[in-house]
């Protein structure tokens, strides 16, 4: 079976096909980061225009790289949210008519469980149910992945999402707004212990995380520093402010190992443009070991949004019976907890 995905919630327009033996036969991907970089962020309708010029060329372009035709796709699959509504139109409206031109089903795919199952892509063995940790520029959750289209909510950010307090922290810094990996790039020449930024929730009894108090802090610490501010200096904020990120998640996962323990789960996900972190799963990864579990994260690279992971979760969802559905209309918000109802 061959299907094709794409991607367009944000500012990545991206175009994938690939097979049921889990191989890429082809992947196109454009970041729109000098259309949004002079304003400092995404601008919702000026990325939707990006995706409306850069979408006809991504599909001419994976059909050669496939060496395949429209017609030889089995199943086409679209992100239809959560993200910016302008975008999620322009790639479902795309995948849609393909589809239905060529009477073929069309699978919406919810873009969170993209992100959730994108390790399986590259780890056959890693197996359901299984922890998960999703962590992005949009969403910071914990939650335990049942089977395809049965996700349970454990916990989740009640404020600023963590790859989003990744992205601010490094804007405040001087660096673009995708950052956070100059914070990680710094963070390993920094003293972690030069500044002490408050870890919010830590001690709470439930699952959910907080960053706004933290972002604050950075802030606060950067305007009192002002025109005193070198790279050492630098290189401290970023490796203080990633070892406090590190310890809230450390503290939140080893918590939710104690809740689930009497579901003998093994295996434990890292999902999302944060999985990209090395210092996040470092932590993950003793966590893993020191609770006889074994971690899992997708290749670096397709951490971070990406057309395989729209065409694999659509794959998994239309071998899991999902039926093809051309009137589902694309949404802003579709928490994963829904899926089981939908």
């Amino acid at each position: 079976m061959i299907t094709l995905g794409i991607e367009s919630s944000c500012d990545e327009t991206a175009i994938a096909i690939i097979n049921d033996k889990h191989e890429i036969l082809a992947h196109q991907l454009i970041t729109q980061y000098k259309e949004h970089s002079i304003y400092g962020g995404v601008v919702p309708e000026i990325a939707s225009r990006a995706h409306l010029e850069y979408m006809d060329v991504l599909l001419k372009q994976v059909l050669v790289d496939a060496k395949i035709s429209a017609s030889d796709i089995d199943v086409f699959c679209a992100g239809v949210g959560p993200g910016l509504i302008g975008g999620l139109i322009v790639g479902a409206n795309m995948a849609k008519s393909l589809a239905f031109a060529l009477n073929k089903p069309f699978i919406p795919v919810n873009h969170l469980e993209a992100h959730s199952l994108m390790p399986m892509f590259f780890n056959p063995e890693l197996k359901f149910p299984y922890l998960l940790l999703l962590a992005s520029g949009g969403h910071t959750q914990i939650l335990i992945v049942h089977d395809v289209g049965n996700y349970e909510l454990l916990g989740t950010t009640i404020d600023d999402a963590c790859g989003e307090c990744f992205d601010k922290v490094a804007k405040m810094l001087g660096w673009d707004y995708m950052g956070g990996k100059d914070i990680e790039t710094f963070a390993k020449n920094g003293n972690p212990t030069a500044f002490d930024f408050p870890r919010p929730l830590l001690h709470s009894k439930d699952l959910n995380f907080s960053f706004s108090g933290l972002k604050t802090a950075v802030r606060q610490t950067i305007e009192k520093i002002g025109d005193n501010m070198t790279n050492e200096t630098k290189a401290d904020i970023c490796a203080s402010f990633q070892s406090a990120v590190c310890e809230i998640i450390e503290k939140k996962i080893k918590s939710a190992i104690k809740q689930i323990k009497n579901l003998n789960i093994k295996h434990l996900v890292v999902s999302g443009g944060v999985a990209r972190n090395f210092a996040i799963r470092t932590v993950l990864n003793n966590i893993a070991n020191k609770n006889g579990m074994k971690l899992f994260v997708a290749e670096p690279k397709y951490c971070s949004d990406n057309g395989v992971m729209i065409a694999f979760a659509g794959e998994q969802n239309f071998l899991h019976g999902k039926k093809s559905d051309f009137t589902i209309t694309p949404r802003p918000r579709w928490p994963l907890e829904e899926l089981k109802n939908d």
